[in-house]
């Protein structure tokens, strides 16, 4: 009697061990680490839109910058363990690389120069100029002008004096 329910107590054992292996294999009994950050497109306009994917985060999170406010990251269906967000950089962040930090299942991950942004383009007359000519370029172009000039009236002389001919 008392073998029988030994080896009872051991079968529910091995049958509570046996269905909780498999869900601890399958996760591989840790706590996922986010990984593997990309930022796409890695150089990009104030004011444009950059896709964040995260390895590692299977639940979501959020990715942060000093270019662009805190951004949600959501799980991708089909692909283990990955999160995408999309973040819109502000319009006045200035030039240069930035860093993005993920924070995932209560990890962080920062990646460094992760993407860059450049500044924009004036557009209008003078588009890339911000003051306008400065005199050092009037005086260049004042002297191609009068160059021009005499150029032409050397020519128109010489072309009317062989006409005399």
């Amino acid at each position: 009697m008392r073998s029988s329910r030994a080896l009872a107590a051991a079968g529910a054992a091995v049958a509570v061990l046996g269905l909780a292996a498999p869900a601890a294999v399958a996760d591989g009994g840790r706590v996922p680490n986010p990984s593997n950050i990309v930022a796409l497109p890695s150089v990009i306009a104030r004011g444009g839109q950059l896709t964040i994917t995260v390895d590692g985060c299977p639940h979501g999170g959020t990715a942060t910058s000093n270019a662009f406010p805190r951004t949600d990251l959501t799980p991708i269906s089909g692909a283990n363990d990955t999160s995408r967000g999309t973040a819109t950089v502000d319009a006045d962040a200035r030039p240069g690389s930035y860093d993005i930090t993920v924070h995932c299942s209560g990890r962080t991950l920062t990646r460094p120069a992760a993407f860059t942004v450049i500044g924009g383009v004036r557009g209008g007359i003078g588009g890339s100029s911000t003051s306008g000519a400065t005199p050092t370029d009037i005086a260049i172009g004042g002297a191609l002008v009068a160059a021009a000039v005499a150029g032409s009236g050397v020519f128109w002389m010489r072309r009317r004096a062989e006409k005399r001919i």
